[in-house]
């Protein structure tokens, strides 16, 4: 996702990958919420992922909590592995010419002011101005760049498998006093996968079939003829995140800057709009639009919203537990999330539509997501999100038609006047005042709502968009 920002914006990208090409062993993460559906909108892909899944109306916090009924053309969850979402950007990388250096790692790097050199395990050394380790939980990036990565240890390991199976198995959930187990098809006609709550925490040693087999027996009696393993994998509740996510010309992203369980199924999304968030930042400070701080807004913006996720986590995990204690609070969130309140404040935050940046007092869609609002223009009918496909910045003027003047920008911010008469409603805040103009980042996020002064719409496009140009 991250490549193909850049590229968008016209920076020379490489991805160093090591697998020989897209296949991915195993179906891995489950799904897409609303706030990651609606970025891909913002870029023209999204039907390109809804032609392939299943949509469902709900978010996963506890219980099921129907999102049906949040203002987003998008209110749904997308139910497509993680194999299939990585093969559909790959092939959309691949039509913005991005080059990518396969069946290789990065061994280490060593940067300098300039730039920054990366050793790879062939042999070959690249020069970059920047690097992001998009590397995962284990990031070697993270590490070289000495970033802590501080958090909770595990206290819980599940086993996951996905196999072919002799006999017919208890689908669906189960739970007992060890936790919560599951089997599941992962596709029609094809192998189950299989979720099964260890008793004891296990996280040193890399599972085995026999391991699957054994887990099995002790809960359900019975392995079913497991065999021809596809995938089989380990993972615990442990809980961390990058104390840093920069390091003067190394960044990070995804699970290298914050890892937890996947209860909710929300690290690939927030991964995603970690790429989205950092895309458009960095190909100014390559080009040389925008000075190099405008990275530092990176971690003071999206920090906080995996320090969310890493919350709410831990907290699906306490109420997943399976003591009198542990039943009993999760009986009284039922309730609670049973109220139309409670239920959309939560939907609104598992699914990212209620993600706010600080960007300072004001109007109530500052900082947060631009609605995808059916606009009149001069051209016709047009939607916000495809003024955002080309991952650049706009000014959209709702009053008197011409009565902002963004001339010295023109060559990094499109203007376009419309009208706009139907409601104004956020997730979780509800209806708001409509505003006379707003500037959209390549992000979809609103960096400034229109006043009576131009000085701050020309302050807000300085500290975002650069200086003016001469002339």
């Amino acid at each position: 996702m991250l490549a193909g920002e850049l590229a968008l914006a016209g920076v020379d990208v490489a991805i160093v990958e090591r697998r020989p090409d897209q296949t991915l062993a195993g179906s891995r993460a489950g799904g897409l919420h609303s706030r990651t559906i609606e970025v891909l909108d913002q870029r023209g892909i999204a039907d390109r992922f809804l032609s392939q899944g299943q949509v469902h109306p709900v978010v996963h916090f506890h219980i099921p909590l129907d999102i049906s009924d949040c203002p987003t053309r998008h209110n749904h969850t997308l139910g497509l592995w993680q194999n299939h979402i990585e093969r559909i950007l790959a092939d959309w990388v691949g039509e913005l010419a991005v080059t990518i250096y396969r069946q290789r790692d990065v061994t280490g790097f060593a940067q300098d002011d300039s730039g920054v050199d990366v050793a790879l395990s062939d042999g070959q050394r690249l020069r970059a101005e920047y690097l992001v380790g998009c590397d995962g939980g284990r990031s070697l990036v993270r590490k070289a760049a000495g970033i802590e990565f501080p958090g909770w240890d595990p206290t819980t390991s599940w086993l996951i498998a996905e196999v072919d199976m002799a006999e017919e198995p208890k689908w669906g959930f189960h739970q007992d006093a060890r936790g919560i187990h599951g089997i599941g098809k992962v596709e029609n006609g094809g192998p189950v996968r299989i979720v099964l709550t260890e008793q004891q925490l296990q996280s040193a040693s890399e599972p085995t079939l026999s391991d699957v087999s054994e887990a099995l027996i002790a809960v359900y009696g019975t392995d079913y003829g497991i065999h021809n393993p596809k995938w089989i994998s380990r993972f615990t509740d442990m809980t961390r995140q990058a104390a840093a996510y920069r390091d003067r010309r190394v960044l990070l992203a995804g699970d290298a800057a914050h890892v937890h369980p996947p209860v909710g199924g929300q690290g690939l999304n927030i991964g995603v709009q970690d790429a989205v968030n950092l895309g458009w930042k960095l190909a100014q400070v390559v080009k040389g639009t925008s000075p190099d701080r405008l990275l530092d807004t990176y971690h003071s913006e999206r920090h906080p919203v995996a320090a969310r996720t890493l919350r709410n986590t831990m907290a699906q995990v306490a109420l997943r537990r399976t003591d009198d204690r542990s039943k009993a609070l999760g009986d009284t969130v039922s309730e609670l999330l049973g109220m139309d309140e409670p239920r959309r404040r939560i939907a609104a935050e598992m699914s990212g539509l209620a993600i706010h940046y600080n960007l300072g007092e004001g109007h109530p869609l500052l900082g947060r997501r631009m609605p995808d609002l059916d606009l009149r223009t001069a051209k016709g009918p047009l939607r916000v999100f495809t003024l955002l496909h080309n991952a650049r910045p706009v000014m959209l003027n709702l009053g008197k038609p011409g009565s902002l003047d963004i001339a010295p920008w023109a060559d990094r911010v499109e203007q376009v006047d419309a009208r706009y008469t139907g409601a104004w409603e956020l997730p979780v805040l509800g209806a708001i005042a409509a505003p006379s103009a707003v500037l959209i980042r390549p992000d979809g996020y609103v960096a400034w709502v229109g006043s009576s002064t131009r000085q701050e719409a020309a302050e807000a496009l300085t500290a975002w968009f650069g200086p003016p140009a001469a002339g």
